[in-house]
């Protein structure tokens, strides 16, 4: 910012000077403002949040296009300040155009694109479960929060979302739970207002006898915690001899391979623009009869054992080209957009498998882009709620 400076001359001439002086430092200072580069970035989602992976983002105008990534997200490199149209673009979703006005880094914002998809030949595959065999070491753990019978649960999930930068801190969004600062430094909690220490258990061994810093344990090393504010509720199991047990019991359950999400599928190998533009591939509306799964049988897709104990639902969006052998072409496989990574690998491992009709043109097999819905609904009460 100038500040004004009064100064006295005796001459008009010299005024004129300053005049002039001061005008060219303000077009020099606003040349450089006009010539700042800045970046832009944002995420690109469908109607309900979730993100979209492969969608192309550009400034109508401008040669620069980049593609979301595992995310939604993008970034413009390079963008000089003023008035411009964001242009998004995505196989199997309405083009969207969304004018921007950008100043000054201050006006710079996150942007978000919500696209809407094109209306599809393939009918979402319903994946709905109202039973699931539990396996492993979490496999009571999976059986308790399902029941939800006399303890609080809070999932990987919850403890993603809440990001709190202690446990004990992290433990106070349950009814009932109160933490406390340890002398040592660390944190604990007590819970219904007692003054007695909880019992804490992980991965199904009890923790020594005295007070236990549970902001040892980071937040972000664990796949779920159960509480129990008093011994009659507490899992038969858990329950010790000495009487401990009456001031609450946390089980605190360790993240490790058997709980890590898988990667996403990384995008496809080729520009399946490019392969409908040439001819090469072409879309449902192109072809005298689509791609569809062979047989109209049900896709055998496993339902996430952790996601249906917590009663998790959501959905996966996938895209691939059907070959003239109905066979899916592995280099053009990906993830359009997916609510949850377990989702996704239940859908990859169904679909190694699974042959489709292929579709016709002229009476020939030719290739064809496939993009297939798939919808998660824990219970038949859920899917009564999706449908309405």
């Amino acid at each position: 910012m100038i500040r004004p400076v009064l100064i006295c001359f005796g001459e008009r001439r010299t005024q004129w000077r300053v005049v002039t002086f001061v005008g060219v430092a303000l077009l020099w200072v606003a040349s450089v403002r006009a010539q700042e580069i800045l970046l832009l970035s944002g995420i690109v989602s469908d109607s309900v949040g979730v993100p979209i992976v492969g969608a192309r983002v550009s400034i109508s105008g401008k040669g620069s296009t980049v593609t979301t990534d595992d995310r939604g997200e993008f970034r413009l490199v390079g963008v000089s300040p003023g008035v411009m149209e964001l242009d998004a673009r995505r196989l199997g979703f309405v083009p969207i155009k969304r004018v921007i006005r950008i100043f000054t880094k201050e006006s710079l914002n996150r942007f978000q694109l919500i696209m809407a998809p094109l209306p599809r030949t393939l009918s979402p595959v319903l994946v709905q479960a109202n039973h699931v065999e539990y396996r492993g070491r979490l496999a009571g753990y999976y059986q308790r929060m399902q029941r939800r019978s006399g303890g609080y649960f809070v999932s990987r999930d919850e403890i993603d979302r809440k990001s709190f930068q202690t446990l004990s801190h992290l433990l106070t969004s349950v009814p009932g739970i109160n933490a406390f600062t340890l002398r040592s430094g660390g944190g604990t909690v007590r819970m219904r207002g007692m003054g007695c220490r909880p019992m804490v258990w992980l991965d199904g061994v009890p923790m020594p006898a005295g007070e236990v810093d549970l902001d040892a344990f980071p937040a972000s090393t664990l796949h779920g915690i159960e509480l129990y504010l008093g011994s009659t509720a507490t899992p038969a199991e858990f329950v010790t001899n000495d009487g401990n047990s009456s001031c609450g019991t946390i089980l605190l359950w360790s993240r490790g391979r058997d709980t890590d999400p898988p990667a996403q599928a990384r995008a496809t190998k080729v520009d399946l623009d490019s392969l409908l533009e040439s001819l090469q591939v072409f879309s449902a509306d192109q072809v005298e009869k689509p791609a569809d799964v062979a047989g109209r049988r049900p896709l055998d897709v496993t339902y996430p054992p952790e996601l249906f104990a917590a009663g998790v639902g959501g959905g996966v969006l996938v895209e691939f080209v059907v070959d003239t052998s109905g066979r899916i072409e592995a280099d053009t496989y990906s993830i359009v957009s997916s609510s949850n990574p377990l989702f996704s690998q239940a859908v990859n491992r169904a679909l190694q498998s699974v042959m489709y009709t292929p579709a016709t043109k002229n009476g020939r097999p030719v290739r064809q882009a496939v993009q297939q819905p798939f919808s998660f609904v824990p219970g038949f009460h859920k899917a009564a709620q999706v449908s309405k």
